[in-house]
């Protein structure tokens, strides 16, 4: 017999019954039921119940060894009397009978936090102790959750015939995009190696290089701040580029690597490929965000014109955005009073709103304001009924459509408007190549400085860049951002040209990005990629509202890792080898 188990804990039946067995596992309970002693024991497969009745030396034993200890144990298999059966658990048919006992690994302090209220826990004491976080089950199948997807990812893009091709992890600073982690070199006294933001330039490379189609499950390393959706230093996405590829064949592949995946690992509803498009000026229009959540059936409405119109000054001259809301006017006006609040909270200078009546008359705080016909208007522009509110924001047209968005899913939770269980995706798309510095007055690129603009080299020589629209996409999903994708710009004089329209030199674009742009000199193909985030798919799935609990070994919101204790100091020998030396001071100033 096996020294610590012939069977795991989630494998027993009624099958097994009267065989003799060893099972291992943890402790998860132990109840004393007037002489007669019953354990849960838990490993990664499931839990079995262990009886010890009869045996008065192994009760003493067992009634000792604390919760979360490591054991075997050995007995037989009987069948559970009917009112102890629990239909619940795999093995809730059999319990062991057990003979006899090992304390593998036992528990030799006070347990930090009760496993099963891991939740309620403070998070610092969680991630300090993550290997006994790990142990609580909804967080453990959450892990194996996230292992199966990446198998099942893995199993589909080689099916398309995608070539999984490891890039390096050491490489050079990247000018673009976050902060850089930085890694001394020994060799080259001075000079550093970066952790990749991306693999881009590496899979760009690749198609330059003859490859058709490329796959990783990349990690990537930015210096950014927490969020509930985004763990600080590093995460993992499935990582694309395809040859010859336009935007619709990377659409058309990620949808059908999304669209199976979620609907074999939830049984939420997923909509029906293909997934709708809104080109980026819709969205920030309809939705106040690029990230829009389409569960939340309120859309928002401009109202500029009809202002300008009035002598409201504080509406007068600024983008107005309303949001109609059906059947909410019998809202009590703590509602009301709540929602400006919230407004106020996030930047607002206030949140002006009105009432629909039976005769579609606008009743509120600032109807006093409006004459008859803009009132008309109003009611005509948001197509209000009876029963309907409507919130207003009024300020610059960047600051609107952001406070306005906010507004809305605000008002979707509050009132319980969001649709239940469903992944809603979209495709965010043409988003503008330049946008306008508001403090400087110069044009910049707005998003990834690497696509290809609409229209190619003509555009950039005859169109307004304002206007010029990139071949740019995200893909969204229940307003979290998945994933950034482009066609990539592959000419060089068209690289040049859009680099030079935002403030770049020829040397500025060879010297940044020598390795690509000395590559494209060689015959590129026209190629396209993306990158769907592993940990926000994850996090989807797994219904969970925060990324690090899709994540084994996560940092903390302040970028620590608590079980390691990093960031760390190294010796001072380290540093005279790397010759660095390390200013404290320069913080204090």
């Amino acid at each position: 017999m096996h020294q610590y188990r012939t069977h795991h804990c989630g494998e027993l039946n009624e099958k097994n019954v009267g065989e003799v067995v060893r099972i291992a596992g943890w402790v998860q309970t132990i109840r004393d039921h007037g002489g007669i002693i019953f354990i849960d024991v838990r490993d990664h497969y499931g839990i079995t119940q262990v009886v010890v009745s009869d045996n008065e030396p192994l009760k003493e034993t067992v009634i000792k060894i604390p919760r979360e200890s490591t054991v075997s144990f050995l007995g037989k298999v009987s069948k559970r009397a009917q009112e102890t059966i629990n239909p619940n658990l795999a093995t809730g048919y059999i319990e062991l009978n057990a003979d006899s006992v090992e304390i593998l690994g036992k528990v030799k302090s006070p347990l930090p936090f009760e496993l099963s209220l891991a939740n309620e826990a403070r998070e610092e004491l969680r991630l300090k102790y993550r290997f006994l976080d790990l142990r609580n089950e909804k967080l453990h199948q959450n892990i194996i959750l996230r292992s199966k997807i990446i198998q099942s990812i893995r199993r589909k893009m080689i099916d398309m015939n995608f070539l999984e091709i490891q890039t390096p992890i050491l490489t050079s600073s990247s000018p673009e995009g976050a902060r850089d982690y930085l890694v001394p070199s020994r060799v080259y006294p001075g000079k550093f190696y970066a952790l990749p933001q991306a693999p881009q330039q590496f899979k760009q490379l690749l198609m330059v290089s003859g490859f058709d189609r490329y796959f990783q499950i990349a990690p990537c390393f930015r210096d950014e701040d927490a969020r509930a959706d985004r763990s600080p230093g590093e995460f993992y996405q499935l990582d694309i580029e395809m040859a010859f590829a336009t935007q619709d064949d990377v659409f058309s592949t990620v949808e059908r690597v999304i669209y199976d995946i979620f609907t074999e690992f939830s049984s939420w509803k997923v909509i029906t490929n293909p997934f709708v498009r809104i080109p980026f000026k819709e969205a920030m229009l309809k939705y106040g965000s690029d990230k829009p959540d389409l569960r939340n059936p309120l859309l928002i409405e401009d109202a500029s014109e009809v202002f300008n119109k009035t002598e409201f000054n504080a509406f007068k001259n600024k983008t107005v955005r309303i949001i109609p809301v059906p059947n909410c006017s019998s809202q009590p006006r703590s509602f009301f009073d709540n929602m400006v609040e919230f407004a106020t909270s996030i930047g607002a200078k206030g949140l002006a709103w009105l009432k629909v009546d039976d005769n579609l008359d606008l009743n509120g705080p600032i109807a006093k304001f409006m004459n008859d016909e803009v009132k008309r208007e109003i009611v005509t522009i948001t197509g209000a009924k009876s029963g309907h509110a409507l919130f207003f924001i009024a300020d610059n047209q960047k600051e609107a459509e952001k406070l306005a968005g906010l507004v809305r899913n605000e008002l979707g939770k509050r009132l319980d408007l969001l649709e239940k269980d469903v992944y809603k995706f979209c495709w965010i798309v043409d988003f503008p190549m330049y946008e306008l510095n508001p403090d400087t007055g110069q044009i910049e690129f707005s998003h990834n400085p690497f696509s290809m603009p609409q229209g190619g080299m003509d555009a950039l020589l005859k169109k307004d860049p304002l206007e010029i629209y990139a071949y740019q996409y995200d893909i969204v999903c229940n307003g979290v951002e998945l994933s950034s994708g482009a066609v990539r710009n592959h000419d060089p004089e068209v690289m040049v040209k859009a680099f030079e329209i935002a403030g770049y030199t020829l040397d500025d674009v060879q010297s940044k990005f020598p390795a690509l742009f000395n590559a494209f000199q060689y015959g590129p193909p026209p190629h396209a990629g993306i990158a769907p985030g592993i940990d926000r798919m994850v996090m989807l799935i797994a219904n969970e509202p925060n990324i690090r609990e899709v994540i084994a070994f996560p940092m903390s919101s302040k970028a620590q890792d608590l079980l390691m204790g990093s960031p760390s100091e190294v010796t001072e020998k380290q540093l005279k080898e790397l010759r660095i030396k390390v200013d404290l001071k320069a913080d204090s100033k």
